[in-house]
């Protein structure tokens, strides 16, 4: 019994050493140097290398397909700006969703970008996309809200420009990129995880209801897909605050999911116009 633990007390040292040294590795792959991929051949851990061919497919393969799932999420609020459009009145409608949604597009681009991590082009192309859409939405709010709903708007539009502004004069600071990647990654994490839990509120729903009717089957699957893919993505690239807080958006896609289906045979049918959901 002793021998026992002492050979897994050694197996568990040489494991942690071995992880150790390659994550010390692949941070210096990522800051090039031809002699670093030798190196890692002679620990055998080519295969892990950020470099390896497989793994560049992939990741590639993952960020293009999460940006096409993404833009159905994009479009999703077409439907309710027509009506909006329509009527000239945005009615009960909250304008709040996208206020978020572009704050978290724009931390998420900024963090996406080369001066912030230059292996994220996916993660940028996504969130700028993502941006153009939610100053569109936002923009057509405003003229068609009544007085008081379009300076309550334009207010947190300013003040969702001067929070990006301190963020990104505020990391430009940092001489130390490690550090700047850290600081800017968590806030961008902090504000993935806090949009892939708004959809709470409608689960909630759902379940208090027994209908689906607030939660549309595509906007559900957009969103599972976009996250799954997301998740690999982040999983592909060895980037913690890519696939933690898109892993988190994946299970709740999945809830979303299980939810409707065991739902949508009480549901009364869509008699109504469905709550505004950002993306997340």
């Amino acid at each position: 019994m002793c021998l026992l633990s002492n050979g897994s007390s050694l197996l568990f040292s040489e494991t942690w050493a071995a992880l150790t040294d390659f994550q010390y590795l692949r941070e210096r792959e990522r800051e090039g140097g031809v002699e670093l991929e030798l190196e890692l051949e002679l620990k055998g851990l080519m295969v892990f290398s950020p470099s390896n061919p497989v793994f560049i497919i992939c990741k590639g393969a993952a960020g293009i397909a999460g940006n096409i799932f993404a833009f159905g999420l994009f479009v999703s609020p077409i439907h309710t700006f027509r009506r909006i459009m329509r009527n000239r009145a945005t009615e009960e409608f909250s304008g709040l969703p996208y206020i978020y949604a572009l704050l978290n597009c724009l931390i998420s681009m900024w963090y996406g970008s080369p001066i912030i991590s230059p292996d994220n082009i996916m993660v940028m192309t996504v969130n700028s996309v993502g941006a153009v859409f939610q100053l569109v939405y936002i923009t057509l709010f405003i003229i068609y809200a009544e007085r008081t709903k379009k300076m309550r708007m334009l207010g947190l539009l300013a003040a969702v420009c001067g929070l990006i502004a301190i963020i990104v004069y505020g990391s430009l600071q940092i001489p130390d990129a490690a550090l700047r990647r850290l600081v800017v990654g968590l806030l961008s994490c902090a504000s993935l995880i806090s949009m892939f839990a708004s959809p709470l509120f409608i689960i909630n729903l759902v379940i208090r209801t027994k209908s689906v009717e607030f939660m549309p089957f595509y906007l559900s699957l957009s969103t599972f897909l976009m996250s799954t893919s997301f998740l690999l993505y982040g999983i592909f690239n060895f980037d913690l605050f890519v696939y933690v807080p898109n892993g988190v958006g994946t299970i709740l896609g999945i809830v979303q999911l299980a939810l409707y289906f065991h739902y949508k045979d009480s549901s009364k049918g869509n008699s109504r116009e469905p709550l505004l959901v950002s993306y997340a």
